[in-house]
Parts: C-alpha cells; structure tokens; sequence
C-alpha cells in the first residue's frame, strides 16, 4: 500500500515539476534578453568589425531580429520537440554538447555530493559527541575557516601545493588523452584528475553539512525520545545509532537537496579553474560568447536536475522517517 502511495506521489511531483520548469524557461529566456550584446555582434566584432548591413544581416540569418515573445514561442516549440536548438559557437546541436559534458559533471557532482556529506556528518557526529572539548572546538575552527574560504583560491592553492610542488595530481582536465589508456587504467587516471576539484567543491559543503549536522545532534539529545529511551536502559551508543543520528540526519538530507543549485553554480568556477569539461565551463564559454541558445539549454537541464534530485530528496525522507506517510 505504502508502495502504491509512493508511485503516485512521485507522479504527481513530476506533474508538478512541469510548470516548475516552464517558468525557468521563460523567465531565464528574458533574463538573457536584458544582457548586452548578442551572436552576431560578437561574431562581427571577431572578424575586425563589420557595417551595420552585416550585423543586420546575421541577426536575420540567426532568428535576432524578431521580437522578444515571437522568439521565445519558437524556443517553447522547439523544447516541446525535444529541440533544445543548434550551437553557433560550437557548430553542433545543443543536446550533443550538453550530453557529451554531462558525465563530466555528474561525476564531479556525485564526487562532491559523497565527500561532503559523509565527512560533514562524521564530523558533526563526533563533534557532538566530544561537545565542549578542545575536539569540538578544532572541528568547529576548520569548518568555519572552510566555509569562508572562495572556491577559487582553494583550487588554485591545491593545484600550487599538490600539483605543482609536489606533482602528485595532474593541474587540470578530467583524463591524459595523449596516453590512451583503458579499461582499469582509464578509471585510475579519471581518478586522480578528479581528487583536486572534487576536494575544492567539498569543502564549502562539508562544513555546512558539518555545523548543522552538529546542531541537530545536540538539539535532538535534548529531546523526552531520548530521555524515554535511557529510561528503558538503552545505552548511549544505541541511542545514538538507533534514534538521535536517524532523526539528525533529516535536516542535513533537506540542506543536500537544497544546495544542489549552488552545487552546480559552485561547478562553473570549480570546472573553469580545473578545465573541468563538465557544463559549468560549458556554461562559463557559452556566456562570454553570447551563445545563448548554449546558455538555454544548460539551464533547462540544471533545471531538470535540481526538480529530480529533490525528488529524490524527498523519497529519501520517507525511508529515513517512517512516520512520514506519503498522500497522507
């Protein structure tokens, strides 16, 4: 029965999404009609200038030079074709380029999403438990320092520190295509490329996952569950494992799916540092080139992804939680 609810609830979140993400289509699709400048501005100011007959006629060739509600009728047909529309820039459909760069970005985000969350909850946890201790207290100083410091600097630091000086990790890219490697060895030289920008996009999320994660312990520590529970002589290591990180870890599950657009903001300086080919420095090009067809569809897609993640989100919290009953 749970189960059946469970289907229709996420039927009905995916209908809901819908208009969701119509709304990001249009209101990104107006947004970028307010930034100067356009492609063919761009394209004739490339080739050493160009007459004022020739910027006409490349806003003609382009679509530029209809007005702003007939252009985005044709994007919403177009996206209801499943046509997010061809790359100027790249010379290529937009849904290859954005598939040939997700997997790079998945990665880096998966990477990131893993890392942050399981050292930012043991850090919480055993921050709570050594609570008032000189422990505690180191744990709170790195997070506060690693939630203050710029994505940038960390990234251009590791690189100095451990590419560089010590020449432990490659500098940038996601893979050494000059030494074509495969099967395991593929997987290994990913691997090291990925260490740096996944530890650079970590750390602001591990202290935010760690100073809530041990807030929440504390708070639920003080609850009657928790007393009722000593009462019946349960012992504090199951306290902990059974009820209080159970319920702790509710809000930092929230905080993940709640982040995952900055995370994938946070990719486009993390990916342009490490010339990650991921979406983020897709984005990054497409932005500086006035490729806003490029732009469009990397935020649809970013769209996408932060409705079916938080979707998830909120399956997640069914399991964790059985009071919660879905349609309920």
């Amino acid at each position: 029965m749970q189960s059946g609810r469970l289907l229709k609830y996420i039927a009905i979140r995916l209908l809901q999404a819908v208009p969701v993400i119509f709304g990001v289509i249009v209101l990104c699709f107006l947004m970028l009609q307010l930034a100067p400048g356009d492609l063919a501005t761009v394209l004739a100011g490339e080739s050493g200038g160009a007459s004022e007959a020739y910027i006409a006629e490349l806003q003609a060739r382009y679509g530029l030079d209809k007005p702003v509600l007939v252009q985005l009728g044709y994007y919403i047909k177009n996206i209801m074709m499943f046509d997010l529309g061809f790359s100027f820039r790249h010379s290529a459909n937009i849904s290859e380029l954005l598939a040939e760069r997700m997997l790079a970005t998945l990665l880096l985000m998966g990477s990131t999403l893993v890392l942050s969350l399981g050292l930012g909850v043991l850090a919480g946890l055993l921050a709570s438990l050594w609570v008032g201790t000189w422990k505690d207290h180191v744990i709170s100083i790195v997070a506060i320092i690693a939630y203050a410091t710029p994505l940038f600097w960390v990234g251009l630091m590791l690189i100095l520190a451990f590419s560089i000086k010590l020449d432990w990790f490659p500098t940038s890219g996601m893979e050494d295509v000059v030494q074509f490697y495969e099967g395991w060895d593929r997987v290994v030289d990913i691997a090291r490329h990925l260490v740096l920008p996944a530890i650079t996009l970590s750390l602001f999320y591990l202290a935010l996952y760690a100073r809530l994660m041990r807030a929440t312990m504390l708070e639920q520590r003080g609850l009657d569950y928790v007393t009722t529970a000593r009462a019946k002589g349960l012992n504090e290591r199951q306290i902990t494992v059974r009820h209080v990180l159970r319920n702790a870890l509710l809000p930092v599950v929230t905080m993940a799916g709640v982040q995952i657009g900055g995370l994938l903001g946070g990719s486009v300086v993390v990916e342009s540092v490490f010339a990650w080919p991921g979406i983020g420095q897709l984005a990054f090009e497409a932005l500086f080139s006035r490729d806003y067809n490029l732009l469009l569809g990397i935020f649809l897609i970013s769209a996408i992804l932060v409705v079916v993640i938080n979707l998830i989100v909120d399956v997640i919290y069914v399991l964790l939680d059985p009071r919660i009953r879905v349609g309920s």
